[in-house]
């Protein structure tokens, strides 16, 4: 009887392991819940949750984080933390993996820690999904491509809970490179296609130049305020000059730019402060509405000089620990402190950078 059980045994053994082996597609395995919680059930959109499956209610310190791209910044998210209250934590995308819940949730003592797939307006507007952002102490959006955010996103509950956690709740909400680029009330969708800077020096109105105001995320530490990010690692600084020309000529509103190269991070507080963290550069555009420029037409090379004054620049290198101050809510220049000033201008499509 054995000798005939015992193909069967195998056979039924092999099928376990291989029913019980982790999902490659999801990225990175799961740290054990905290406290020997279960794993929560499949919930609409969820990639997973770690740590306590039981919601909780923290005290939150609000602020906002910028981050560039590439290598996501350590001190930036041990940051966020800090003023989520050790609550629940909810990331967002549109595609990708739940990378993000074990990476975040060594980095300091949270709830849990959650990811969310929302690529689709049906999901975006599921009232299960709401809640759960709407219940988070931190939120925090990944890269991908931000017209994707833009197109399953915008008018939907998704977008109205991102919002009350910004201006009502008071939670700490990031995002990193695409999840950055939709984080100012101004913004560069890149729905057509990218742009490069010489592309958008070249013709300030070229085709990919898709440029929105106040549609979409609302914050009042960010109005009339875009973000760009990769910014020297993709030499995007003509382009987002480009950005706020454009913006000053359609729109008649002198913008503000807030540009982070990867591996850095702006982290803004409650009071509108912001310091550097990270590896490289981040960078404050200041627009003046006297200083407009002076060639900015379709399919001509731009020119925006002012006697090469065209735009005050403020550059400060990040640090571990955060460097530099700058108020992004005034934008006073008497709030600014360990950096460099500069004048950027353009001629003839160049772009020039003046030490002060």
């Amino acid at each position: 009887m054995m000798k005939h059980l015992f193909p069967f045994i195998i056979i039924l053994t092999c099928w376990h392991t291989l029913a019980c082996g982790k999902d490659s597609s999801t990225g990175s395995p799961n740290p054990p819940p905290a406290g020997g919680g279960a794993q929560t059930p499949q919930r609409p959109g969820s990639l997973g949750l770690v740590g306590d499956t039981a919601d909780v209610i923290k005290s939150t310190g609000g602020g906002m984080v910028l981050m560039g791209g590439g290598t996501d910044v350590d001190a930036a998210f041990k940051w966020m933390i800090d003023r989520s209250g050790g609550g629940d934590v909810v990331i967002i995308r549109a595609s990708g993996t739940d990378a993000y819940n074990p990476y975040v949730y060594k980095l300091g003592a949270v709830n849990s820690v959650e990811t969310l797939l929302i690529n689709s307006r049906e999901l975006a507007d599921n009232d299960a999904i709401a809640r759960i952002i709407r219940n988070a102490e931190m939120l925090f959006i990944a890269g991908g491509d931000q017209s994707k955010y833009r197109e399953y996103w915008k008018g939907t509950k998704t977008e109205a809970a991102i919002n009350y956690l910004l201006n009502e709740k008071k939670t700490p909400v990031g995002g990193t490179s695409a999840g950055c680029a939709i984080l100012g009330n101004l913004y560069y969708s890149g729905e057509t296609g990218g742009v490069t800077s010489e592309e958008a020096l070249n013709n300030p109105y070229n085709v990919n130049i898709t440029l929105y105001n106040s549609d979409f995320i609302q914050s009042g530490q960010l109005k009339n305020v875009i973000t760009d990010q990769h910014f020297l690692t993709r030499s995007r600084e003509g382009r987002t000059m480009t950005f706020l020309g454009r913006i000053m000529k359609d729109w008649s509103v002198a913008a503000k730019g807030i540009a982070v190269d990867e591996r850095t991070a702006v982290c803004i507080d409650k009071e509108g402060t912001a310091k550097i963290f990270g590896s490289s550069k981040a960078y404050f555009l200041l627009t003046d509405s006297s200083k407009k420029p002076e060639q900015f037409q379709v399919g001509q090379k731009v020119t925006w000089s002012d006697n090469e004054k065209a735009v005050r620049v403020y550059e400060i290198t990040g640090s571990n620990s955060g460097a530099g101050s700058v108020n992004t809510v005034s934008f006073d220049v008497d709030s600014f402190s360990g950096g460099t000033w500069y004048y950027w201008y353009i001629a003839n499509g160049v772009l020039f950078k003046k030490q002060l």
